[in-house]
């Protein structure tokens, strides 16, 4: 670890997403910490690895998708942070794990020691074994992600301005969570409004828009009024909403389904075909392939088991955060509050144990959960019993994701942005195109 003259422990964290982010800031700025913690200790030398050179705000990647933000949006140098916070960056992916040296190995073979390590590095889709998902459908949870959604997109949009009459572009999104609502009903909006405008040799009853979730109701953490408020507002933008709806294949054009619509609906049988042009998933997260050959302990989904305290089982200075850690004890959702909230513990604890004391179990906070559908419509449901719907919703929901952006030019950018696309999609105005999304596809 390069040398700055500091005394404290070696702190490497793996991941520059909201958790380790959040860990790097707590343990840089000792304030933040109990006094009783931080009082006569030598300050941590602080190394940030991520294999990318920029923190993804993934809230917002299905507005990069839909061509509302651009990709530079919702990105975040990493070297900035590290600076801000007197650390320093390491660009390389962790492939090996020697705790008994306190060594993490990176794809270029380099060693880097630690004394405490934080694992912080995110998920990737979950494909369930689902034939030809992997294959076919399109995922978003990067930033490349995005990018290569919202250029497919736009190629098949532009295919159908070209094509004969009668041609159609279906568009099939798998999951019915936060990702796969929001998606399903931004397509649906740039359908209604901007096509129009943008192209207008095509008819908005040639693209057809599909949202398929397993379970029986659309946002599942939200209570039943706002979830059926949810797929009312959906279909009121020509989403079809399939419920109780299982995908079995995915190939080149289609998807197999099985399983009953709920709400009515009828039941399209088992083996049932549809047409679907692009499929994106959005219905789970697993950990990457790469983290089960760390040699650590998983479960569900691959993720790496902790104790209460976040610590990897069996280990003493090790800690997974965020989307990668699971405790089976008291699990939490895969979102970035739990994320943040998990990232401060962890360096809280690794304080705590420099400071000889022992550590204590994470408990989440619950500060709420928000979702959007489209322009002026959200849910949102606190613990305190309140719950908002609408226009109210949704300028909360736009306020929270742009504070919590990182960067001052960032929020300034997707405040300008997102007004923009809301204001013009109607005259054509608030699409986002170019050759940036090329040159960042093939950076990642």
């Amino acid at each position: 670890m390069p040398g700055d003259g500091a005394s404290g422990p070696r702190v490497v964290i793996v991941g520059a997403g909201f958790a380790g982010l959040t860990a790097l800031g707590t343990l840089a700025r000792r304030r933040r910490l109990k006094r009783a913690v931080r009082a006569g200790r030598a300050r941590p030398r602080l190394l940030l690895v991520d294999r990318n050179l920029y923190s993804t705000f993934q809230p917002l990647l299905y507005q990069v998708a839909t061509a509302g933000l651009t990709s530079s949006d919702v990105a975040y140098p990493a070297w900035t942070a590290v600076h801000k916070e007197r650390a320093h960056f390491r660009l390389g992916e962790v492939t090996g794990l020697n705790t008994d040296a306190r060594q993490v190995m990176l794809a270029d073979g380099s060693m880097l020691a630690y004394d405490y390590l934080i694992l912080a590095s995110g998920v990737s889709a979950a494909f369930f074994g689902v034939q030809g998902a992997a294959e076919h459908a399109l995922s978003l949870y990067t930033r490349r992600d995005a990018i290569i959604l919202r250029n497919r997109l736009m190629d098949e949009l532009q295919r159908l301005s070209m094509a004969s009459h009668g041609k159609e572009l279906a568009v099939t999104v798998v999951g019915g969570g936060a990702t796969g609502v929001e998606l399903a009903g931004t397509l649906a909006e740039l359908r209604n409004i901007a096509l129009p405008a943008s192209f207008p040799e095509i008819d908005s009853s040639q693209i057809k828009i599909r949202l398929i979730e397993l379970g029986p109701a659309l946002l599942a953490p939200f209570s039943q009024s706002l979830r059926a408020y949810a797929r009312s507002e959906l279909v009121a933008r020509g989403v079809e909403v399939l419920l109780g709806t299982q995908i079995t294949q995915v190939d080149d054009g289609q998807v197999v389904i099985s399983g009953e619509r709920h709400d009515d609906q009828a039941d399209p049988g088992a083996g049932s075909m549809l047409r679907s042009d692009i499929t994106v998933w959005a219905a789970g997260v697993a950990a990457p392939l790469a983290i089960g050959k760390l040699g650590l302990p998983t479960g569900r989904g691959g993720r790496i088991l902790t104790g209460p305290d976040l610590r990897v089982v069996g280990q003493d200075r090790v800690f997974a955060t965020g989307d990668i850690g699971i405790c089976e004890q008291e699990p939490v959702a895969q979102l970035a509050q739990p994320a943040i909230q998990q990232g401060r513990h962890a360096a809280t604890q690794i304080a705590r144990l420099e400071a000889g004391l022992p550590t204590v179990p994470f408990h989440y906070k619950d500060k709420g959960i928000l979702a959007t559908i489209g322009h002026r419509s959200a849910v949102a449901e606190f613990p305190i019993g309140i719950r908002a719907r609408g226009t109210l919703a949704w300028l909360g929901w736009l306020a929270l994701h742009l504070v919590t952006l990182l960067g001052g030019r960032n929020r300034v950018s997707a405040l300008v942005n997102l007004s923009w696309r809301y204001l013009t999609w109607s005259r054509g105005g608030g699409v986002i195109i170019g050759d940036e999304e090329q040159a960042d596809a093939s950076a990642e």
